[in-house]
């Protein structure tokens, strides 16, 4: 029993597979990927879900906690701006369906949500398939897991390294030629914007692309831009900008996804 403690088990679900990879606590024990699966492209929930089953397979202890990542390509994330005079849980929720309703051109039916609620600011949202979501929680019980939570990889990564984001500051990640950003006014959150990014974007196009944000959202620009994921490296100190260096570093890509905030 002594030899798995602190240990932690993730598995990482993106639309090309999935992966388990087993973490600690300590850093310096490092990360274990444990098993991959790859898919063809648009594989369906159910064969998702049987990857993820086959992946754990021999490979978790009975009762083992289990932490699922999504890749941002399976769920949604967008901001909610509570009703003024809002007071009720149910009236943030409605906000929540609304905005998504406007976003995305459909209603929340058939998708999990959860979001930091807040009545007094805008706050983060994310919904995953219902299907999907429910389907893994299946598979993981077949193998006498528990899962533990279910999070896409962006608000993963923004909760990894939510310490270093002090006041000034805006957080980005790049996915799947994505980059997606959290902007904060001051140290409160603002919106959260993604855009595809080609990979010889250069720092003139980010820097651009910063203040663009800033004018829609009406913000300030930042101070200072921390990006994770595979960025440019022409990005690093141009304008403020901070390549973080990752845990995920030198992994594959589903591996990646499942490690993403096993740094908490």
């Amino acid at each position: 029993m002594l030899k798995r403690l602190g240990k932690q088990f993730r598995i990482g679900v993106a639309p090309g597979g999935v992966a388990l990879a087993r973490t600690s606590v300590w850093r310096r024990a490092g990360i274990e990927v444990l098993a991959e699966r790859a898919l063809p492209a648009g594989a369906s929930h159910e064969q998702l879900a049987a990857a993820v089953g086959e992946a754990l397979d021999g490979a978790i202890p009975r009762n083992a906690a289990v932490s699922v990542v999504l890749a941002d390509d399976l769920a949604r994330i967008w901001q909610v701006t509570p009703p003024a005079g809002c007071t009720r849980m149910s009236d943030l929720q409605a906000a929540a369906g609304m905005r998504f309703q406007t976003l995305f051109g459909a209603s929340t039916t058939g998708w999990r949500i959860a979001a930091d609620w807040d009545a007094s600011r805008p706050f983060l949202a994310a919904a995953a398939p219902e299907p999907l979501v429910g389907a893994i929680e299946e598979a993981v019980r077949g193998q006498r897991g528990q899962v533990v939570e279910v999070v896409p990889q962006f608000v993963a990564a923004l909760n990894e390294w939510r310490a270093q984001i002090r006041p000034g500051a805006w957080f980005g990640m790049i996915q799947s030629e994505v980059l997606t950003l959290a902007l904060f006014d001051g140290a409160a959150f603002a919106a959260v914007r993604s855009v595809p990014v080609s990979p010889d974007a250069g720092p003139d196009w980010l820097d651009a692309h910063v203040a663009r944000e800033a004018l829609r959202v009406g913000v300030a620009r930042p101070e200072r831009l921390l990006v994770c994921g595979p960025a440019p490296a022409s990005w690093a100190g141009g304008d403020g900008c901070e390549l973080l260096a990752s845990a995920q570093s030198g992994l594959s890509g589903l591996a990646a996804v499942a490690c993403t905030g096993s740094a908490r």
